[in-house]
């Protein structure tokens, strides 16, 4: 059940009650839950669970090889091919840092975490994302706050209202924000999500 006028509501609270200045445009969009994004640039589509309850956005990453490339920590890891389960695609990164997981039952992991550029709806953003495996989730990525923050608003009541459409330009900052606040340890990824 769709409720147009609650969205138009809570899009006039968040420009009024807002945080933009006069003159700012608001670049928030609202989106559902559950939304369709796409890693770039390899142009890989996932469904994934917006957790406003996450710091860190996580990644389900099969297989993982850490190895050395130019003195630099690399990591290279298999995700599921969302078009043909039986496949994966091989993707490599620059390993940013490690992070401690706290688990909701006191327990805690230590995972890589990787900068990873998503394209959620019209946003673009490179931040933060731990990789775990998490084959036995509904969902192979959790994006958390850390690549929401400032542009995505989060219906609890909706799935899939944005498909992604990102026109990345690297001269276009409206297009590309890459700030982040990265924490470690991130109590809030718990891969249970």
């Amino acid at each position: 059940m769709h409720f147009p006028l609650l969205r138009v509501t809570l899009l006039l609270v968040v420009a009024f009650a807002g945080g933009a200045n006069a003159g700012d445009v608001d670049v928030r969009t609202i989106h559902g839950w559950v939304e369709r994004i796409e890693i770039l640039p390899e142009g890989i589509s996932l469904k994934a669970k917006l957790d406003t309850g996450a710091t860190t956005s996580s990644l389900n990453a099969l297989n993982k090889a850490r190895f050395e490339r130019d003195g630099e920590q690399w990591i290279a890891f298999d995700i599921i091919d969302p078009e043909n389960a039986d496949n994966t695609v091989r993707v490599e990164r620059p390993i940013t840092r490690n992070v401690r997981i706290v688990r909701h039952d006191g327990g805690f992991q230590r995972r890589p975490v990787v900068s990873i550029g998503l394209c959620i709806g019209p946003h673009y953003r490179d931040a933060e994302m731990s990789l775990i495996d998490r084959t036995h989730l509904n969902y192979q990525a959790l994006v958390g706050r850390n690549h929401m923050n400032g542009i995505i608003l989060v219906d609890s009541a909706e799935t899939f209202l944005h498909s992604p459409r990102c026109a990345v330009d690297a001269d276009s900052p409206t297009e590309r924000d890459s700030e982040h606040r990265g924490e470690s340890p991130d109590p809030g990824s718990d891969p249970g999500a």
